[in-house]
C-alpha cells in the first residue's frame, strides 16, 4: 500500500491541477505559434502536379453529393400537400447542414473542403489559395452542382421535376430583391467567417489541447443560417448550388433573381475575409 500511496503523490505533484486552457494558454512557450506564408497570386507549377486535379475531382463529387441529397431532400418537402408528413424546413436544414459536414470531414485533406465557390473566393481573398487553384475549384464546384441536379431530374422525372420547382433558388413572395440580398450577404458572412474561425492555424496553436473537429461548426453554420433564411430565398449562400439546380430547372423562376445568389455571397466572403485579416489575424498571438 506504502508503493501505491508513493506512485500517487508523485503523479499529484508532476500533474498540476491548474492546467491554463483557451487564451490562458496563450502565454504558454510550449504553445509557439507561426502564421503559414500567403498563398502566390498564380503557381503554375501546380497544373503540372497531380494533387491539384485531385483536390478538384474531390471539389467535384463532394459538391455532386451535396446537390443529390440536399435536392432531393427538398423536392421531397415540396412533394407533399401538408409538410407535417415530411421533415420540413427543419429537415432540410440538418440535410444541408449534415451533408457539409460529412463532406468537408471527407474532403479537408484533399482539396481542403470548400464545396463552394463563396467560400473559394473568401479563402483566396484571405491568400490561404493562389488564384489558379480557386478558379479550377469553382468550377469544378459548379460542373459538380449541375451534375448532382440532374441526376434528381432523373430520379423525379421531367415533369413531376419541373412541378416542383426544381430545388431553384427564388426570393420568395413578400419579400424585395434587396431583402434576399441582404440575407444571402448575411448568411453567406456566417458561414465563411465561421470557416476561417475553425480553420485558423492562430486558433489551433493556442488552444491545442482542446480536440477541435473544424467541419461541425462549419456544417452547423449551414444548419442554421438556412433556419433563418430558407423563407427568404430558400438559402443559397452557394452559388454553385444556386447555378446548378437553375440550369437542370430551366425557367424563370429560378432565372429571375439568379444574380442575387452570386452577387450576395461573393460580398458576404468578401466581408468576412476582410474582418479575418483586419480583426481576427491582427490580435497578436502571445499576450505580453
Amino acid at each position: 500500500m506504502e508503493g501505491k500511496e508513493e506512485d500517487v503523490r508523485l503523479g499529484a505533484n508532476k500533474f498540476s491541477e491548474r492546467q491554463p486552457i483557451g487564451t490562458a494558454a496563450q502565454s504558454q512557450d510550449d504553445k509557439d505559434y507561426t502564421e503559414p506564408p500567403p498563398a502566390p497570386l498564380f503557381e503554375p507549377s501546380e497544373l503540372t502536379s497531380w494533387s491539384f486535379y485531385r483536390a478538384g475531382i474531390a471539389e467535384f463529387v463532394a459538391t455532386f453529393l451535396f446537390l443529390y441529397i440536399s435536392v432531393l431532400t427538398v423536392m421531397g418537402v415540396v412533394k407533399e400537400p401538408t409538410k407535417c408528413s415530411t421533415v420540413g424546413i427543419q429537415g432540410i436544414a440538418w440535410a444541408f447542414g449534415g451533408m457539409i459536414f460529412a463532406l468537408v470531414y471527407c474532403t479537408a485533406g484533399i482539396s481542403g473542403g470548400h464545396i463552394n465557390p463563396a467560400v473559394t473566393f473568401g479563402l483566396f481573398l484571405g491568400r490561404k489559395l493562389s488564384l489558379t487553384r480557386a478558379i479550377f475549384y469553382m468550377v469544378m464546384q459548379c460542373l459538380g452542382a449541375i451534375c448532382g441536379a440532374g441526376v434528381v431530374k432523373g430520379f423525379m422525372g421531367k415533369t413531376r421535376y419541373g412541378t416542383l420547382g426544381g430545388g431553384a433558388n427564388s426570393v420568395a413572395h413578400g419579400y424585395t430583391k434587396g431583402d434576399g440580398l441582404g440575407a444571402e450577404i448575411v448568411g453567406t458572412f456566417v458561414l465563411v467567417y465561421t470557416v476561417f474561425s475553425a480553420t485558423d492555424a492562430k486558433r489551433s496553436a493556442r488552444d491545442s489541447h482542446v480536440p477541435i473537429l473544424a467541419p461541425l461548426p462549419i456544417g452547423f453554420a449551414v444548419f442554421l443560417v438556412h433556419l433563418a433564411t430558407i423563407p427568404i430565398t430558400g438559402t443559397g449562400i452557394n452559388p454553385a448550388r444556386s447555378l446548378g439546380a437553375a440550369i437542370i430547372f430551366n425557367k424563370d423562376k429560378g432565372w429571375d433573381d439568379h444574380w442575387i445568389f452570386w452577387v450576395g455571397p461573393m460580398i458576404g466572403a468578401a466581408l468576412a475575409a476582410l474582418y479575418h485579416v483586419v480583426v481576427i489575424r491582427a490580435i497578436p498571438f502571445k499576450s505580453k
